[in-house]
């Protein structure tokens, strides 16, 4: 209704120019009605929509950081939303740059906007919205346990209010077993994630359950931000026979560093394919484009009216997929079994 009565309102002073105009030259007479006639067509059109019952919705998407996992969350989000609404649907895609108070600089400005619905894409940018609203719709995605990430004792699944959305988790068990799997003479393995992200620590934390009970030595190795990470990247290496790295997205955006590090010495093992493809051997993964797409539907159904947010579960993944690097399990000498699948190249 505001983009309407907007456009009435063009349409209308576009007219006043036009006659204001009647002592210009004929070509700007002429040009002026050019523009009118154009406003009340567009004016019309947009009568018409809401006649018909279309709707422009506006969402606000807030991604915590560039790369390869979050991207595609954010792009299956955004095709999902297409799909349905076709041209009806507009964003606002703003990126944080791993900086989580820019996070909120993001959510604040999208509540000033009155944004239809918000995308939150990462733990951080999750906790801003949950900071910044309780009114406008909120569905996270890149997100691995919520109950963790929104201080929630006894998380049963569904967060409530006006949150909900999916969870990028994939089965921790697993990823302690693909260690087994593929180094069972291995002794001791690092922990390697940022003390800043609450859902790394509770991914190495409940790994760590894991892989002690199959005897493992385990030694967790907390970095605070980039800055921190070669030099605690370099300790772990110096100290382990194996790495495992969570779904961290401090990790995630800087990859090279932990290859140049652990190189063609010490394998990593990964949370996610992003992270693999840049310097792990191997890791248990999800589809994130699929994620995003996932999260999209419940943006449909909400902005339909079809379901209420407050009663959504968290959504997770349908399927999980071994993955692993060639080129570094080349270079270290690892032997895959046959029902992993090779990670494509980035496009």
């Amino acid at each position: 209704m505001k983009k309407i009565l907007a456009l009435a309102m063009a349409a209308t002073m576009a007219f006043g120019l036009a006659a204001c105009g009647s002592s210009d030259t004929a070509a700007e007479s002429g040009a002026a009605a050019e523009e009118t006639a154009d406003a009340a067509d567009t004016a019309d059109t947009a009568d018409t929509a809401a006649a018909d019952g279309d709707a422009t919705y506006l969402i606000g998407i807030c991604q915590l950081v560039q790369h390869d996992a979050l991207d595609a969350a954010t792009q299956g989000f955004k095709d999902a939303l297409v799909e349905e609404f076709g041209d009806a649907v507009q964003f606002d895609e703003q990126n944080a740059q791993g900086d989580s108070n820019t996070c909120a600089t993001i959510i604040n400005g999208f509540v000033s906007e009155e944004t239809d619905l918000i995308l939150a894409n990462a733990t951080a940018a999750l906790q801003a919205a949950q900071a910044g609203t309780d009114t406008i719709p909120v569905l996270g995605t890149s997100v691995t346990e919520y109950g963790v990430a929104l201080g929630i004792d006894d998380f049963n699944g569904t967060v409530g209010g006006n949150i909900s959305g999916t969870s990028d988790l994939a089965p921790l068990d697993q990823q302690a077993a693909m260690v087994q799997e593929l180094f069972p003479d291995a002794q001791n393995v690092g922990l390697l994630y940022c003390t800043a992200e609450a859902n790394s620590q509770y991914q190495v934390d409940e790994v760590q359950k894991y892989l002690e009970e199959m005897g493992y030595t385990c030694t967790q190795y907390g970095f605070s931000d980039s800055n921190d990470l070669s030099s605690v990247a370099t300790t772990a290496a110096d100290a382990s026979d194996v790495i495992y790295v969570p779904t961290d997205n401090t990790v995630a955006n800087n990859t090279e560093i932990v290859r140049n590090i652990c190189g063609d010495s010490v394998p990593v093992v990964a949370g996610e394919e992003g992270i693999c493809r840049g310097c792990g051997v191997a890791t248990l993964s999800i589809s994130y484009y699929d994620l995003g797409v996932a999260t999209g539907q419940m943006a449909v159904k909400i902005l339909n009216g079809e379901a209420n947010i407050s009663e959504m579960p968290i959504e997770y993944a349908p399927q999980f997929t071994k993955e692993y690097n060639a080129e570094l399990c080349e270079a270290l000498g690892v032997t895959v079994p046959d029902d992993y699948v090779e990670i494509p190249a980035a496009e």
